[in-house]
């Protein structure tokens, strides 16, 4: 078992911390205020090669970045870029769309639509989640009806990530409810498509920099040709989407964790009470303990799904147990932070408190953390 990464792998990853410190961290505060998506950072990070890596090369792509890599560089992307929101637009469309993409895909698909993400000329989402379908995810009720030359889309979708923004959607629908899951069948709906239209930006807790909105079809047409692996062929998309989901949309909190216990300790040493620096206190050293505790945990979870993941071989009962441990680990760590540094925490100026909100949502989208609990029982017999 060799846990070392080759000196090609480290000094990509340091390039790419490197890129998002130089590059996208500029007014994170006032845009996170707003809740300000920067499509000028998108562009930024196509032309560095993010939305490009593992992606073939006929497909403005950097297949020379496998997966292991990848997943690497995205911890980076967390670690330097301090936007929480965008690193999410930027894993969902990765890891939700564009991976969906090259397993399912046409040829005529793939080339229609993967250079244009790789270059950063359109942005996509994962639409599956709707109104009464949540957990229960295979409950939707939004209805793909045939008809000549395609299908007519028929309902909504709810708390789709850069819905209010995207240009293309890859829509989870039914062509028959009675089939339950049998009947799902996936759809790659253009923003020009007629009766395809999104609601307002919601406002949230975090993440606010990534907009969060409706999605409303109306006798939507789209053709035959958009669809998405077979007729029913649905179910399996979806699970192989929530698996990769799972597996690295976190990858990025976890470069976030790290910035964070780096910027706690330096705090710890550098803020005086009582005549010594804080972190001198059993009471906070315990605390910035735990923090390493789980973000050295959760980085040997992630890298042990990914080298399963690039053996292709299965791996929902891992990625259950890191989607529950990472995004639990970030929540209890932000909040460390925020108790680590006080009143400066609880200030917006000093960005702690904005990386707290940011993990909160990692306990439900996805999978809530009741879910992942409920998958890894299964797993186990339960």
């Amino acid at each position: 078992m060799d846990f070392s990464w080759s000196n090609e792998q480290l000094a990509f990853k340091k390039r790419v911390i490197q890129f998002a410190q130089e590059n996208l961290n500029g007014d994170i505060v006032e845009r996170d205020y707003h809740g300000k998506f920067s499509f000028e950072n998108w562009k930024k990070c196509a032309e560095f090669g993010i939305q490009g890596m593992g992606m073939p090369e006929e497909y403005s792509g950097s297949p020379e970045v496998d997966l292991m890599t990848t997943v690497l560089a995205m911890e980076g992307l967390g670690y330097g870029c301090e936007d929480n929101g965008f690193n999410l637009v930027l894993n969902n469309q990765v890891w939700t769309v564009q991976i969906l993409l090259l397993l399912f895909g046409t040829d005529e698909q793939k080339e229609r639509y993967l250079p244009l993400l790789c270059r950063g000329d359109m942005i996509a989402v994962h639409a599956l989640t709707e109104p009464e379908a949540g957990s229960d995810a295979y409950s939707l009720k939004t209805q793909a009806t045939k008809c000549d030359g395609g299908y007519r889309l028929n309902g909504s979708k709810k708390f789709i990530t850069c819905a209010p923004i995207c240009d293309l959607a890859l829509v989870f629908a039914t062509v028959d409810p009675s089939l339950g899951k049998w009947g799902l069948t996936t759809f790659l709906v253009e923003r020009a498509s007629p009766g395809f239209s999104t609601g307002p930006t919601q406002a949230k807790m975090g993440m606010r920099t990534a907009p969060f909105g409706e999605m409303f079809f109306e006798d939507c047409f789209v053709p035959e040709e958009n669809r998405l692996g077979p007729e029913g062929g649905g179910f399996s998309v979806s699970l192989s989407s929530l698996e990769y989901d799972r597996c690295f949309n976190l990858a990025s909190q976890l470069g976030t964790m790290e910035r964070q216990l780096e910027t706690t300790i330096n705090y710890a040493k550098s803020r005086q009470q009582h005549g010594q620096p804080i972190g001198k206190f059993q009471s906070v050293s315990n605390r910035v303990a735990d923090m390493k505790l789980r973000l050295e945990t959760a980085r040997l979870l992630l890298y042990k799904v990914a080298w399963l993941k690039e053996r292709k071989q299965p791996a929902m009962l891992e990625a259950a147990m890191l989607k529950l441990y990472l995004s639990e680990c970030f929540v209890a760590s932000g909040l460390d932070s925020v108790r680590i540094h006080g009143g400066n925490g609880y200030m917006t100026e000093y960005g702690v408190e904005r990386d707290l909100r940011d993990a909160i949502g990692g306990v439900i989208y996805a999978g809530t953390s009741d879910i992942q609990r409920n998958i890894i029982a299964r797993s186990l017999g339960l």
